[in-house]
């Protein structure tokens, strides 16, 4: 097996984990635990999403959780945004990357932003083109790449077609999402073999659920076909919204657990993301997935 020296996490906790949360978190627990996170080594953290409140109300604060959190110098804060306007209010939150996303299937993009991926690229690349004007990078997801809730399976050209067109539009990375926690070892090394003969590796990220248990087996074969940056949740926070069943991220405490025993280095202190995971467990109110949470709830390691 061919593993990295290091990887590169992306934390999505505080928006792709909390924006399916029945538990409403008041602004100041988001932020005492985005300043949490920046503790803990992590580079880069997605703090929110700038979506009008009526589609994810868990989130309907993004601009005041941007405004209040104390930013760590090399530490990037990004946030989900949907349009021009979206945009404008994380330029005012001095947001550092823009996200912005869409499905490869077609159901799901119309589920998950009211829009057919015809009608959802123009804004897309309003938003890229904007964000890059701004001096902000870019960075896009692409759902239900590995399996999609309502139509299964979703053919590798139309994968292929819309990755070209977002590269196309001047994003800097795409990261490529298992939306429901289907995808297995095999089917991520024939996707990457696909598409790393099309872009290059150092553009790729990957996002898995742990829906069926096979998040971290996913990163690994991942790692494998050489990608090295992830997508996680502190805790295994998440689901997403618009993907029935679809159950929480991968625990970003999980994989730096896993890289550890591996020797692929992080630059995350692992006591202390596990403090941030125990602090938003006992915020939202129920047991989170993350086994080395779990763990170390078991052997009392917090007080």
């Amino acid at each position: 097996m061919d593993v990295p020296k290091n990887i590169f996490i992306k934390e999505v906790g505080p928006r792709d984990g909390l924006q399916n949360e029945q538990t409403a978190l008041s602004t100041a627990d988001k932020i005492t635990w985005i300043d949490m996170l920046s503790a803990t080594g992590l580079s880069y953290i997605e703090i929110t999403s700038f979506v009008h409140p009526k589609w994810i109300p868990a989130l309907s604060d993004a601009l005041d959780v941007a405004k209040g959190i104390n930013r760590k110098p090399g530490v990037t804060y990004a946030a989900l945004i949907p349009n021009r306007k979206g945009l404008e209010r994380a330029l005012e939150g001095g947001i550092d990357e823009a996200s912005v996303f869409m499905s490869a299937s077609e159901t799901h993009n119309r589920k998950n932003i009211n829009k057919s991926i015809g009608e959802t690229l123009p804004v897309l690349k309003e938003v890229i083109g904007a964000a890059k004007q701004a001096g902000l990078t870019a960075r896009a997801y692409l759902s239900t790449v590995f399996g999609c809730p309502y139509e299964h399976h979703v053919p590798l050209e139309q994968i292929i077609r819309t990755s070209e067109t977002l590269f196309d539009m001047g994003i800097n990375e795409l990261s490529l999402g298992d939306t429901i926690g289907a995808a297995n070892p095999v089917q991520v090394q024939r996707v990457l073999e696909v598409l790393l003969k099309r872009f290059p590796k150092e553009n790729i990220a990957l996002h898995f659920h742990d829906t069926r248990g096979m998040a971290l087996a996913n990163m690994i074969a991942a790692m494998d076909m050489g990608i090295t940056v992830f997508d996680s949740s502190c805790g295994g926070l998440g689901g997403c919204p618009y993907a029935p069943g679809a159950t929480g991220n991968a625990a970003t405490d999980d994989l730096i657990y896993m890289c550890a025993q591996m020797g692929i280095e992080t630059g995350v202190d692992l006591s202390k993301l596990l403090s941030a995971a125990k602090w938003i467990e006992d915020k939202t109110g129920r047991e989170l997935p993350s086994r080395n949470l779990q763990a170390a709830k078991s052997k009392n390691c917090f007080h």
